[in-house]
């Protein structure tokens, strides 16, 4: 038996290859759009991937179900409760998949989503009757559990599922041995849970004593704890959850249409006309010089996330990239069902050379020096763009705390006549806020380079919310 899991850092999420290396048998499970990795380690080991399955429909990213299906005939498996406009087997609780050293074992486990299920794999040359690990999907995490709210607008409470999802640990995921090892499908950085390891894998006895949610409580109580303080899920959850279960066009047919070099004039043509002008470069680099009306959203930070966070996905996006990093910027977009772009600066920044009037520069400057300038007479607004749990946590005294993916709504509440000192906690959300503060003519700003994280590094003072209301 073969298990092999795949992490992909930047959306925190976790896909697997379960082989048989007796039938020539590969099983993908959980498959990011991508799937070139799949298909090289198949051919490595020397298997036919020939089944896919989803633990259920993911709202975070764009399963590679199709991509699959269309490159190697993989028959796709989804939960009963599921509905799909491709084809697909239904699979319910008990139903396995034998293979002469593996078993795959399908449990229901609704809560993070009603179609939820989790697989049992059985190595069968080791112990035919314990299982070896079970994947667990979104339903239990190392350190965590599925959050229950991401369904409101597909008709299910989060009380409704809250209550599916203490069933589904308590009468199935619990009653597996300790030794079992726990495999799920997201680690930490993920917005599918508010506590998640940076661990991806473990045991099921250490997830019994450790994790705060399989502690022993009633279900009204659990519902209670995994419904608070839940992170904002992105607007493009409801959009990618519903799009995984349609027949859409795959991947690699997307890019070839949409990684087109567009010239300097259309691209302001597109920017006019509505179009993000989506900036991918480092923070650094884009608080240089940039288009006017760009907003910068790195390829160095959780990318995809904030993309689908802060842009409008009914919008075109047309790429400003370092050359040669166009594909990697419309590829990451792609997997989270951000198909919608018209091409790519041709040439990147190099095409404004002879423009200089269209380079706008962010102002980005040390803590060292916006602490000077907050001892002035006339100190700027410090604008906070963390989440309110890091705020609440520490923060300078007397900052306004907007989180990044409210600020367009909140865009009102900044003051249009006093300068704005925006920072986050290391540099990179504070570039996007910069360039959404410009986009509204909100110019008279000072971004803090390296957040919070640099000023407390040159020993600035910082209060908690505590302290403050003390204070006050």
């Amino acid at each position: 038996m073969i298990l092999k899991q795949y992490y992909l850092g930047c959306l925190a999420h976790a896909s697997y290859l379960v082989g048989d290396e007796a039938s020539s048998t590969a099983i993908i499970v959980d498959p990011q759009r991508d799937i070139q990795q799949y298909l090289a380690d198949a051919e490595k080991f020397g298997l036919q991937i020939r089944a896919v399955f989803l633990t259920h429909f993911h709202a975070d990213f764009i399963a590679g179900h199709l991509e699959l299906r269309d490159s190697c005939g993989a028959t796709i498996y989804l939960g009963s409760r599921a509905e799909a406009e491709y084809p697909f087997v239904r699979i319910k609780d008990g139903d396995t998949l034998n293979f002469p050293g593996l078993r795959l074992q399908v449990l229901e486990t609704p809560g993070h989503t009603i179609e939820s299920i989790s697989i049992l794999v059985f190595d069968l040359e080791k112990n035919p009757t314990t299982p070896y690990a079970v994947l667990t999907g979104y339903t239990l995490f190392i350190g965590d559990v599925g959050r229950p709210d991401l369904r409101a607008s597909l008709g299910w409470t989060a009380n409704q599922l809250g209550g599916h999802l203490y069933d589904s640990l308590h009468n199935k995921l619990m009653t597996l041995p300790d030794e079992t090892l726990v495999y799920p499908a997201h680690g930490a950085g993920s917005l599918c849970g508010k506590n998640l390891s940076s661990d991806t894998v473990s045991s099921l006895g250490d997830q019994r004593r450790f994790n705060y949610a399989l502690q022993p409580m009633s279900k009204r109580e659990f519902i209670r704890i995994v419904t608070a303080d839940q992170p904002d899920a992105p607007a493009y959850f409801t959009y990618d959850a519903v799009l995984n279960t349609r027949e859409h066009a795959t991947l690699d047919n997307n890019l070839q249409k949409v990684l087109q070099p567009v010239d300097l004039n259309d691209v302001l043509a597109m920017g006019d006309a509505g179009a993000h002008i989506l900036d991918v470069r480092d923070a650094a680099e884009y608080a240089k010089g940039h288009l006017p009306g760009s907003i910068n959203i790195g390829l160095g930070g959780q990318y995809a996330t904030w993309a689908g966070t802060i842009l409008d996905r009914t919008k075109p996006i047309v790429i400003v990239a370092e050359p040669g990093r166009e594909q990697e910027a419309a590829l990451r977009l792609g997997r989270i069902g951000f198909d919608h772009v018209r091409g790519y600066l041709s040439g990147g920044m190099e095409a404004l050379a002879n423009r200089p009037d269209l380079v706008w520069p962010t102002e980005r400057v040390t803590a060292q020096i916006a602490a000077e300038e907050l001892r002035t007479t006339t100190p700027p607004l410090v604008l906070d763009i963390r989440n309110p749990r890091e705020w609440t946590t520490r923060h300078i005294a007397g900052s306004l705390n907007i989180p990044l993916g409210h600020l367009q709504e909140r865009i009102a509440e900044i003051p249009r006549d006093r300068r704005i000192a925006v920072h986050c906690a290391g540099g990179y959300r504070s570039s996007i806020a910069a360039s959404i503060l410009h986009q509204h003519g909100i110019t008279n700003l000072i971004e803090v380079a390296g957040g919070l994280a640099a000023w407390e590094a040159a020993k600035l003072p910082v209060v908690s919310e505590t302290q403050e209301q003390h204070t006050a």
